[in-house]
């Protein structure tokens, strides 16, 4: 028996209905066949997921450093949406907000008599002291069942105080995990910022990163690695991001996914409206990042800009080629399991790959079918009730801003050649054996960890010291535990160096994991004895 029908095997019946779907050993059949997500968790399971106002402010809004994003709500939701991400930025004209948090902490009275009130006065006290020239407003939970009327509060700040302010109506029983929280967050954005600057472009080939939030300085890595090359980064989506420079992303002539999954909506929506090609992208591994360089140069068709492009990469891998060796050397027949967000647990396994790891388990928190099969089945997916709370917006084309690069000819030619407007997803790439799972559970982590023993688990904050405790190395890939930068040349070796330092700490030879020494269940038999 496989190590996914042993896990399987230990629900009940009606568990096992549903869990079963959304988990697969990867090989010739299963490659092709559905995997169940985007769905709602079995209740009462430990599920790792977060909520739609997780995803609209902690991992789409938090990162703008120049928007006073103002949580209304109790005090837990803002602290745990800013308090456990590392999105970096650098202070522009003096004011950089994501050292803040900011919330109206509603009290129990508030829940009571409505929290508008309190909303209005957190506005005007951030007006007063901060001087913003954008707020954001995310309600959670109970604002929502409350019914506060964020929207009427937005529009009077823009009237009373001369500034911009939108309300993202995100609570966090929207939608099934965060990314409803992502669609949301891209609608308004699409609504009210997009497209609304006047500023040019200053270098013939400009793009827009898109899905990058520089967790430990990521997105720096890699603008540095574009601008070497002679790319012009308008903006980026939203790590180190701001207010200005999103009004002016419309000016770009290709956008660059990173993360498909929380912001492909924007992707898509500036392909129709401005004309804006996209591509996926992953600089996350030395060679992910390779073949994206040399994609960005393939649609640009420039000669100089391919010949720069490979004297760049030239360079780069020269500089880190003895400390790859190296780290190659200590991690080689490795093996790692993966159950990260978005695409980190795809472009990961491209940078352990590099260093001769191999990955025996991965799986999304909030994926679709299509960050799993690719984006070509996702006229088969059925929308559910739940995806029917997340607005779908639809939009026009601009006649004044819409600007294509290519003509529609040599983009159907460029589709042959690179991942212009698709995405393979996940399971393609994944070799024979190595088991896939949507909505890992403690349960399935645990019983897992048991069966395959991977050498390293790389998760989130809420499964990592269940790993740990296991006696397997755990690295925290939403906030890279306080390292980083893991994207790019450089932050490859850093990764390296990251997991060889805890693998080969001592300490996990210290630890015991409870069901090697003794039982963890007591169970008695109807009719029988204990």
């Amino acid at each position: 028996m496989n190590a996914r029908n042993i896990v399987l095997d230990k629900y009940s019946a009606k568990v096992y209905k549903n869990r079963k779907e959304h988990i697969i050993e990867v090989n010739e059949v299963t490659k092709n066949q559905p995997i169940a997500a985007n769905s709602r968790s079995v209740p009462g399971i430990m599920t790792n997921r977060g909520c739609c106002y997780a995803g609209c402010k902690g991992v789409v809004l938090g990162p703008l450093k120049d928007v006073l994003v103002l949580t209304h709500g109790p005090i837990g939701c803002g602290l745990y949406s800013w308090g456990t991400r590392r999105n970096k930025a650098k202070t522009e004209d003096g004011k950089n907000f994501i050292e803040y948090c900011f919330s109206t902490d509603l009290q129990e009275s508030d829940i009571v008599f409505g929290g508008e009130k309190k909303l209005r006065q957190a506005i005007k006290e951030a007006v007063e002291i901060f001087h913003p020239k954008c707020i954001m407003i995310c309600s959670t939970c109970p604002v929502g069942l409350i019914g506060d009327d964020i929207h009427a509060v937005a529009a009077d700040t823009e009237k009373e105080y001369g500034i911009s302010c939108m309300a993202y109506s995100c609570e966090g029983y929207k939608g099934v995990s965060q990314s409803g929280g992502h669609h949301i967050a891209n609608n308004v954005l699409m609504k009210r910022v997009i497209g609304t600057g006047d500023a040019q472009p200053t270098k013939k080939f400009t793009v827009n990163i898109l899905g990058e939030y520089n967790i430990g300085g990521d997105g720096w890595e890699t603008e540095r690695i574009l601008k070497r090359i002679g790319y012009e980064v308008v903006c980026v989506f939203t790590g180190d991001g701001s207010y200005e420079t999103l009004k002016n992303s419309h000016v770009a002539n290709l956008n660059l996914v990173q993360c498909h999954r929380s912001i492909n909506y924007i992707a898509e929506m500036m392909k129709t409206k401005y004309g804006i090609d996209w591509i996926k992208v992953n600089f996350i591994g030395l060679e992910a990042i390779v073949k994206s360089l040399r994609d960005m140069a393939t649609y640009f068709g420039d000669k100089t800009l391919a010949q720069r492009t490979e004297e760049v990469i030239a360079d780069e891998l020269a500089n880190i080629a003895q400390e790859k060796d190296y780290y190659f050397s200590k991690l080689k027949g490795k093996t790692a399991a993966l159950y990260v967000g978005g695409s980190r647990s795809h472009h990961y396994q491209n940078l352990l790959a590099d260093f001769g790891v191999k990955t025996v388990l991965a799986g999304h928190e909030f994926a679709h079918r299509d960050d799993y099969e690719g984006r070509e089945v996702i006229p088969t997916i059925k929308e559910d009730a739940d995806s029917k709370n997340i607005e779908h917006l639809d939009v026009e084309k601009d006649e004044q801003k819409y600007h294509a690069y290519l003509s529609e000819e040599q983009l159907e030619e460029l589709k042959t050649k690179i991942p212009l407007e698709d995405y393979k997803g996940i399971i393609k790439e994944m070799d024979n054996g190595s088991i896939v799972v949507d909505d890992l559970n403690h349960f399935e982590t645990e019983e897992f960890v048991k069966l395959l023993k991977p050498d390293v688990f790389f998760s989130g904050i809420k499964d990592k010291y269940v790993l740990q405790k296991a006696g397997v190395v755990s690295k925290q890939l939403h906030s890279y535990d306080y390292s980083g930068p893991y994207a790019g040349f450089i932050g490859a070796i850093n990764f390296a160096r990251d997991v060889t330092m805890g693998l080969y700490t001592p300490a996990w030879g210290l630890v015991t994991p409870p069901w090697k020494n003794k039982s963890t269940l007591k169970a008695s038999l109807v009719g029988g004895e204990e």
